[in-house]
């Protein structure tokens, strides 16, 4: 099932890593489920898009589950309930972590407190920088780190020294909150590994311009001596948009990283392992080729094809992590160099049941073409609901869904679920979206555009009394227990 924490039923604005993603475990279980797949779990931007994060290591802190710190004698219940009238979920969950912190340091459990310890020195590598870019930026009203003035955009070391102790008190809330987001989230991981259910997560190719990544590390990407990308990357116009993707993410500087043997992408790597049992590598393509696009240029229709060092960095990861449980998000133009490169380290890709009605009976997407070695999806988070999608159709196009599938208009959107389940990709993902069959005002992400996305999120209430049941029916049926 494909669900995104923020994504859980919630008091507030997003769900959190607490009793609620414990109950969804359970529900998934006893669906017959064993896999749960996740969007990113970085710290995002004010835009909330998981796929522009502050990090590439630290996690976001607006899924730590406040009730959790008061149990394990973090966080004082009267604390936890003194939210002010209007005020926003997100400054008060911010506060009441604070205050957290402050009855951290006074009285938690001498084992929480060791393992408080541990975490800063296992992590100090990427820690550190990450607190000491999350205090500046608040320092500058949270403008990206160019805008910082020359001394902290250029990284001069006695300005930093002075920062380190300046905003000692924030870098040290920040490493906290980074503490706590891990240990949650680590702890759930190992509920759902007993309970059969394995973690999916999601590692998008390219950094946020404005990341700790790029103001401490310009060397491992195509910047100037500004830390200013000249291009920036994305898509050309395909299947979601027109006028292409501008994602505006600087590109990497692959020689730079080839020539120390992609250490910059072993030690990334390393942490989504630690969090996850599978691996979804977002816009696999890009590392055979990537779209170039000139930085001022307002889409990503001018642009051009670069070749990517692809084959050397799977070979310098398989050396160190093999086996590599990925998947590869091989959507968009692909090319046979591209499945050369997939196929060679037998990386699984992605079939969409939602491309496959356009071209006739030779679309690949279309179950009959499946193949063992790959992931079927009804559709993923840049995709409408399937039931939205199905109603943008012409009555023409809807005819022909439904005679591929032999069903009903009324079938929607369980026909295309069940085609999933029916596939012969060794894993079939489908969206809570689709399981509550929602229409499109449920829909995560719009490709292309910046406001109202990223906010879905369900209630138990909406789930049917008999839908597990029905789930496990389903998946017994096609022999995925």
């Amino acid at each position: 099932m494909l669900l995104h924490p923020t994504s859980l039923p919630s008091e507030g604005e997003g769900g959190t890593l607490g009793k609620k993603a414990y109950q969804f475990v359970d529900f998934l279980a006893a669906s017959g489920f064993s896999v749960w797949q996740t969007l990113p779990l970085g710290q995002p931007h004010g835009d909330k898009s998981p796929y522009q994060c502050q990090s590439i290591h630290a996690g976001n802190i607006l899924l730590i589950n406040l009730e959790i710190l008061i149990n394990q004698g973090c966080l004082n219940r009267d604390a936890y309930e003194e939210r002010q009238p209007h005020e926003l979920w997100e400054h008060y969950h911010r506060r009441i972590l604070r205050c957290a912190f402050r009855q951290f340091r006074k009285q938690a459990p001498e084992e929480i407190q060791l393992a408080y310890g541990e975490f800063l020195q296992a992590n100090a590598y990427w820690l550190n920088d990450y607190a000491l870019f999350r205090a500046l930026k608040a320092a500058h009203n949270h403008r990206a780190w160019w805008e910082w003035g020359e001394k902290y955009q250029h990284r001069d070391p006695a300005a930093l020294a002075v920062a380190k102790q300046r905003y000692v008190h924030e870098i040290a809330q920040t490493s906290f909150e980074q503490f706590i987001f891990f240990r949650q989230w680590k702890a759930l991981k190992q509920y759902a590994n007993s309970q059969g259910v394995l973690l999916f997560g999601d590692m998008p190719i390219f950094v946020a311009a404005d990341s700790v990544d790029v103001w401490i590390g310009r060397e491992n990407f195509a910047v100037d001596e500004r830390g200013q990308p000249n291009v920036v990357a994305g898509v050309p116009p395909d299947y979601f948009s027109e006028t292409g993707q501008r994602w505006g993410n600087p590109h990497y500087n692959w020689a730079y990283m080839q020539a120390n043997g992609f250490e910059w992408w072993k030690a990334r790597l390393r942490g989504h392992q630690a969090l996850f049992d599978i691996l979804r590598i977002d816009h696999f393509r890009g590392f055979e080729a990537y779209w170039e696009i000139p930085v001022h240029s307002p889409n990503a229709i001018q642009g051009r094809w670069i070749k990517a060092p692809g084959e050397a960095l799977f070979d310098a990861l398989h050396s160190t992590n093999n086996p590599l449980q990925l998947v590869a998000e091989d959507l968009g133009i692909i090319t046979k160099e591209v499945n050369m490169l997939r196929k060679k380290y037998q990386i699984p890709g992605m079939k969409i049941l939602q491309f496959a009605f356009e071209g006739g009976a030779s679309n690949p997407y279309l179950p009959h073409h499946h193949v063992k070695n790959s992931v079927i999806y009804t559709g993923t988070h840049d995709n409408d609901t399937t039931l939205g999608w199905f109603k943008s159709l012409s009555p023409e196009q809807r005819v022909h869904v439904c005679n591929y599938l032999n069903c009903h208009e009324d079938d929607m959107p369980w026909a295309l679920n069940r085609a999933a389940l029916s596939s012969v990709s060794r894993l079939a993902i489908l969206p809570m979206q689709d399981l509550l069959a929602k229409d499109s005002d449920a829909r995560m992400n719009v490709p292309g555009v910046t406001d109202g996305n990223w906010g879905w999120h369900f209630q138990w209430s909406e789930i049917p009394d008999n839908l597990s049941t029905y789930l496990r029916h389903l998946n017994e049926l096609y022999g995925r227990i």
